[in-house]
């Protein structure tokens, strides 16, 4: 009776203040009742009320969230008044309806997908294996430099190392107990009383385990403090989720269905008609109880991430110190803090540094210790990912991941997935598990030359940084700094930036090379979400297949497929490719180029640092030996068509965003530029460009033009490429012009004293080029920049929906300049460097000059999709790194055919038309009948869709160079 009264009351006052409960809040009551047995009045009371507020039994089960037992306790409760009630059948699976994917989603043929080439008993192994690193959350692996003999002074520097660290540990839990004590008797909610139950979240131990964890990978030369905040409230949340995670059952769930699940996709198993997305779902709903497999929304504010980080970062500084005279006895035995803030200006940001004391530095140093410690989401998948079903449901099995990456504070992106139809999503999610289900293993041959050469003092030719070691010495001066003169400061601050530098580029290979060489006998994946445009990026950060040189050479296909008639011409055209030699070449000559050079290619692979290196003179070294390694093995096979390759060939873009605006555009002229059409010798679009301002130069140079004539025999190829790359992407003049000044700087013999003059001509001549030769790429460039200045000049932001259904916002707002300064604590800190994230008015110059590039990304993502959706289809392995689409050599051929064939289903869409009912719907509000004067003018600039020429989509089909 007391119970009813209470919620008698509860519901009364609710109503009073014009209040009604929340779908969660009855599902939460009804949970509790049925925990406690409560009486059938108050439950059905309850129940009265719900029905009463609109909703509907069924709908508790059907969109509440459940951990643990939740969802046997609230039918338990229904049960006891009405003792008849089934839960509601699982929703009918709905079908996407993308009109560029009319028969993609069709039933009415079955579809065989790929197997991976491995048994469900193995999948289980190998998910077994993933599960127990990401429960350990952290994965410590043996350092590629670990081959380097232990010295005496190394050993001394570790036996120090480790006694400070074991101090420190002690120090650090003592701080950490303190605060806590400290913030539980403070009676005011103030900023840090805040923090006080996160710090209850997990053990004491593991927060001193997260902190010392910063510590042993802080750079010498210091980190942002608000970087270095945001990772250790990052790392907290993490493991907060795990735990959580395996509090609520929702680990043991997602075991259970993962396990059914692998029998899609192994070879010794029967399901095959479902996408990894279909299946998963259809395993979930046969699952019926337990916990949901998304937790309650429990994600963190950024500013709180913040803030717990800055009162970690602020005990570390307090609690680490280390004896002054431990490395030179004859100073006083004073202890000294390890860690200390410095300053540092950004444009008008004054920013705050966590700098470590050279001593630490020196220790760390000389102790060459040949561990690393990762977060296990920075380790490549040893097992299939999990397949993205929702915005909020993917990637790892533990590790809490993203579908969308945005900036910091930002939230609306979130939101607009959210509002979405999930089955709008599926494209992107279908396309996003594809490339995540590609398998991959370690060319090991190839690794062990990088890392020997790595272990040799590097090569900045060939993109290996060398040690520190090897970083300049600044010029002997006095010791007193204070008397040096302006070019001995100058220079010492050179050395300082090179030795920045190289440590930071030395390191970032270190990372790539341990990893890589931590999975050299294993087969791994890389889950992949995106960023807001739509570009699709692995989501281990350090070493993927979107790295460089050094990075790509080392990864092959883990499937591997014989290489057919064809497949060794692919490799040959492949590897001149990747010399950058014949670009202007027929793909028939590229090919006989290669057999041509023949001697040189098997010497690169047989004697790669002992022969000719003819490999080392190419634009891509590493990738040119792994290629030429291959050829050398297959060739010499016996039957080189019968010849399994695990090795990816590559195909790319041809001048990208200029193809996508002369599809857009309809423009003849310019889709010969740029290979879409026929043609019996690739074109070259920045030669083409080169040309125009050759013959703008001399009709000025005629009409004296004085810089026109100190430019004669300078215009190159190589002078404009970088600047109509670029233009296409939203360069500006001034970006432009220091681009055109980087180039002429490079030419010895360009005169120094003209470079300002002549790049600002040149940057000027290559507009009127592009504008000249692609007249329908610039009116839509313009178009575009015009309709997003007017938006953002409203005070909105620019939203636009790509042709696969996904929903995009640009995250650039105005922040105001705030200056931190010296001496303040940590937290204000915090404060000024988030004040921007509170200020959310648009930032117009961003949003009017990034929309025509982001617009033109989220083309080729959706291009990139399309293809990737259609080589599942046809069994292809296929991954891509943004226009650069990567395939068998078996299978170039189709994946070339599938390309082109996206290519002219997209553009046939009306894109541009679509894009202005879409903005005019959404900010031009068609149902009113007054408008302020800035929504007429956008109507009408948004009614202007630019005019279309006379090129022939159909065309692309028979394009010989689509992709250069």
């Amino acid at each position: 009776q007391g119970h009813l009264q209470r919620i008698n009351r509860l519901f009364s006052m609710l109503e009073s203040v014009g209040l009604r409960p929340s779908l969660d809040s009855y599902s939460a009551a009804l949970e509790c009742m049925g925990r406690n047995q409560s009486s059938p009045k108050v439950i059905q009371r309850c129940v009265q009320q719900l029905k009463k507020d609109g909703f509907h039994v069924d709908e508790l089960f059907q969109q509440c969230l459940f951990e643990e037992d939740e969802k046997e306790k609230v039918l338990s409760a229904i049960r006891i008044v009405q003792p008849n009630y089934q839960l509601p059948p699982p929703p009918k699976p709905q079908t996407c309806k993308a009109s560029l994917l009319p028969d993609f989603y069709s039933k009415e043929k079955t579809v065989s997908y790929p197997k991976l080439d491995f048994s469900v008993q193995e999948l289980q192994e190998r998910f077994q294996q993933q599960l127990e690193m990401e429960l350990d959350n952290t994965v410590t692996i043996e350092s590629v430099e670990s081959a380097k003999p232990l010295t005496p002074q190394a050993i001394k520097a570790r036996k120090v190392l480790a006694t400070l660290r074991s101090q420190w540990h002690d120090s650090i839990l003592q701080a950490l107990q303190k605060s806590k004590r400290s913030m539980s008797r403070l009676k005011t909610a103030s900023g840090y009383n805040m923090l006080y139950p996160y710090l209850y979240l997990l053990p004491d131990e593991e927060y001193v385990g997260i902190m010392l964890q910063i510590l042993n990978t802080l750079s010498p030369q210091g980190e942002s403090l608000a970087v270095l905040a945001r990772e250790l409230g990052s790392k907290v949340y993490n493991r907060y989720i795990t735990q959580r995670k395996l509090r609520s059952r929702q680990l043991e769930k997602v075991q259970e269905i993962y396990e059914d699940y692998i029998h899609l996709l192994a070879k010794d198993s029967q399901p095959d008609e479902y996408l990894p997305r279909e299946y998963w779902e259809k395993l979930v709903a046969e699952a019926g109880f337990g916990p949901s497999l998304n937790l309650k929304d429990c994600s963190w504010p950024y500013m709180l991430l913040m803030r717990l980080g800055m009162h970690m970062l602020e005990l570390l500084v307090k609690a680490v110190k280390v004896p002054r005279n431990i490395l030179n006895p004859r100073l006083e035995p004073k202890l000294i803090p390890v860690l200390y803030h410095i300053y540092s200006f950004r444009s008008s940001w004054q920013v705050g540094l966590i700098k470590p004391h050279p001593i630490f530095s020196q220790i760390v140093s000389d102790a060459a210790e040949t561990l690393l410690t990762f977060n296990s989401s920075a380790i490549p998948m040893l097992c299939p990912p999990v397949p993205w079903t929702s915005p909020h449901f993917g990637a790892f099995v533990l590790n809490d991941t993203k579908l969308m990456r945005f900036v910091d504070g930002a939230v609306q992106h979130q939101m607009l997935l959210e509002q979405c139809p999930l089955v709008n999503l599926h494209p992107v999610l279908d396309a996003l598990n594809q490339l995540g289900n590609c398998a991959w293993k370690i060319n090991q041959p190839v690794l062990d030359i990088i890392i020997s050469i790595f272990n040799d003092k590097g090569n900045e030719k060939l993109d290996i940084p060398p040690p520190i070691s090897e970083a300049p010495r600044p010029p002997a001066a006095s010791s007193n700094s204070s008397t040096w003169n302006k070019s001995q400061k100058h220079k010492f601050l050179l050395c300082k930036k090179k030795a920045a530098e190289m440590h930071s580029l030395r390191m970032d290979a270190l990372y790539k090379l341990s990893i890589a060489n931590y999975v050299r006998d294993k087969v791994f994946w890389f889950p992949h979400n995106m960023d807001f445009r739509g570009r699709t990026y692995p989501c281990p950060p350090y070493f993927n297949h979107l790295g460089n040189d050094v990075t790509r050479a080392i990864l092959l296909f883990a499937e591997g497929k014989p290489l057919g008639p064809n497949g060794l011409d692919w490799l040959k055209i492949h590897l001149i490719n990747l010399t950058g030699l014949k670009k202007k070449n027929a793909l028939q000559e590229r090919l006989e180029y290669a057999n041509e050079i023949m001697e040189e290619i098997l010497d690169s692979a047989d004697h790669p640092l002992t022969g000719r290196k003819w490999w080392m003179n190419t634009d891509e070294p590493w990738q040119a030996l792994a290629c030429c390694m291959e050829i050398a093995r297959a060739s010499r096979s016996p039957d080189p068509a019968a010849y399994v390759s695990h090795f990816p060939v590559h195909q790319d873009g041809s001048c990208n965003g200029l193809q996508h605006y002369a599809a857009l555009g309809r423009d003849l002229i310019g889709a010969i530029s740029v290979n879409l059409m026929p043609c019996s010798v690739p074109q070259d679009v920045y030669s083409a460009v080169a040309q125009q301002v050759e013959e703008f130069r001399k009709k000025d140079a005629e009409q004296g033009v004085k810089i026109a004539r100190v430019l004669q025999g300078f215009i190159s190829r190589k002078v404009v490429k970088q600047t109509v790359m670029t233009v296409v992407y939203g360069v500006t003049r001034y970006g432009g012009r220091l681009q055109m000044e980087k180039r002429l700087k490079e030419t010895e013999e360009f005169p120094e004293e003209y470079l300002w003059e002549a790049s600002h001509y040149l940057v000027k001549q290559v507009f009127n080029g592009i504008k000249e030769m692609f007249s329908a790429t610039r009116d839509i460039q313009t178009w575009l920049t015009e309709s997003a200045k007017l938006i953002a000049q409203s005070g909105q932001t620019v939203e636009w929906v790509t042709p696969l259904g996904l929903p995009i916002v640009q995250p650039y707002y105005r922040s105001r300049s705030t200056v931190a300064g010296r001496g303040q604590p940590a937290r204000q800190q915090a404060k000024a460097q988030q004040a921007g994230i509170a200020c959310r008015k648009p930032d117009t110059v961003k949003q009017k000059n990034a929309f025509p590039p982001n617009f033109i990304h989220s083309l080729d993502s959706t291009h990139m999709m399309l293809t990737a959706l259609h080589c599942l289809r046809q069994g292809l392995t296929f991954v891509s790194v943004h226009d650069c689409y990567w395939t068998h050599a078996l299978t170039v051929d189709v994946m070339n055919q599938i390309c082109r064939q996206q290519f002219v289903a997209l553009h046939s869409e009306k894109i541009l038309q679509d894009l202005s009912e879409f903005m005019l719907e959404k900010y031009c509000s068609p149902g009113r009948e007054t408008r302020a004067l800035w929504q007429k003018k956008l109507m009408e600039q948004l009614s202007n869709v630019p005019r279309t020429g006379e090129f022939n989509l159909k065309k692309v089909m028979d394009s010989t160079y689509f992709f250069s």
